[in-house]
């Protein structure tokens, strides 16, 4: 079974992706913010992190830049998953190491979906 690590500090959207990964045979955890997803990071090793980019306590971009110093963490793929589209968030996310930029508005679960799949094969 492969394990997704979903940091968003949205409730109903965490609850709405983990629901939809899990019908799919995804094991699901889920941060809410920047700094417990560095925690959980510590004992749960996921095969992909959804990373959103503006949350409390430390945003995306903090966790994905320790993220890929961390030589324990920095082979796990990190697609970014935020409401951000300005081209410049998405250069910036891109330039510290995530693999894809979701803008959330943009994509459907089941969109989001494949493109996990995309990725994890």
């Amino acid at each position: 079974m492969l394990k997704i690590l979903l940091v968003e500090d949205d409730q109903f959207i965490s609850q709405l992706y983990s629901d939809k990964f899990s019908q799919f045979d995804y094991q699901v955890e889920v941060a809410r913010d920047g700094f417990e997803s560095l925690e959980i990071l510590k004992k749960y090793k996921p095969d992909l992190i959804l990373l959103d980019i503006v949350m409390p306590k430390m945003d995306g971009f903090e966790v994905l830049e320790h993220i890929k110093k961390d030589d324990s963490l920095n082979k796990i793929p990190v697609l970014m998953f935020t409401n951000l589209g300005d081209k410049m968030d998405i250069e910036k996310a891109m330039s510290l190491g995530a693999k894809s930029y979701i803008v959330k508005s943009y994509f459907t679960p089941a969109e989001v979906l494949d493109k996990i799949n995309n990725l994890l094969k």
